[in-house]
């Protein structure tokens, strides 16, 4: 996918916010592989329609959203969906790499004093997992806010995760219309638009296009952010 820009009014971005999942650590290949497996033992299959409705939700949402689109309602609940999942995937996420741009991006933006934040819907116990190999660098974020966080009461396309993460920096003088999100997933585009914010989304290659155009900037790679655009000190040479 080529990295896309629509046309705007180039912003001062002062604070930035990151999804985690798919956008800073390659974890969804972790859940399709897992979801391809439940779905199999019942003679069905997983595709990438049934994984973008998924994407960026909390778990329990997520679960009712794969068993009645499955067909799978009277033969597995979504808790115990959750529960067969969370088993695989306690022993795959501490082995989650980064995406490609994630560390030179966050260590630019930490060096030139721009405040960021995580915003996953990950339960605090999995971005612990998720994070193992990665402490030094997400330790340059101000703040992480995870998806069972009490002060997110309704999950993703709702705003709320963002809200409570802007509001988390602390600053009186933040504008929500100054916080940059990047996210991969079309539910994470649509909170960050509801919470005011412009969003930058990376999509996987395989999400359809057309689930992408509500972002203000669409990428192939962080390696491709546009910093200039956002009113961001860009990246020398060297970088």
């Amino acid at each position: 996918m080529m990295a896309a820009l629509k046309p705007a009014v180039t912003r001062q971005i002062t604070h930035v916010l990151f999804d985690m999942d798919g956008l800073l650590l390659d974890t969804e290949k972790f859940y399709t592989v897992v979801q391809e497996k439940i779905l199999a033992d019942y003679g069905k299959t997983f595709d990438w329609s049934l994984k973008a409705k998924m994407m960026g939700k909390k778990a329990l949402e997520a679960g009712q959203i794969f068993i009645q689109d499955t067909g799978l309602t009277g033969l597995l609940t979504p808790e115990e969906f959750i529960q067969r999942r969370e088993v695989m995937l306690h022993a795959m996420f501490p082995e989650s790499d980064l995406m490609p741009g994630a560390e030179r991006l966050i260590r630019h933006l930490h060096a030139k004093n721009i405040p960021m934040a995580i915003a996953t819907s990950s339960h605090r116990r999995h971005f612990e997992l998720k994070s193992t190999k990665h402490g030094p660098l997400f330790s340059l974020m101000h703040h992480v806010v995870t998806g069972d966080d009490p002060s997110v009461v309704h999950g993703k396309p709702a705003p709320d995760i963002f809200l409570v993460a802007a509001d988390r920096f602390e600053d009186p003088d933040l504008k929500v219309a100054n916080v940059l999100v990047f996210e991969d997933a079309p539910s994470g585009v649509a909170a960050a638009h509801a919470a005011g914010m412009p969003v930058v989304m990376v999509p996987d290659p395989n999400l359809a296009t057309s689930l992408c155009q509500e972002a203000d900037q669409v990428l192939a790679s962080l390696n491709d952010f546009d910093y200039a655009h956002w009113g961001l000190p860009s990246m020398s040479s060297e970088q």
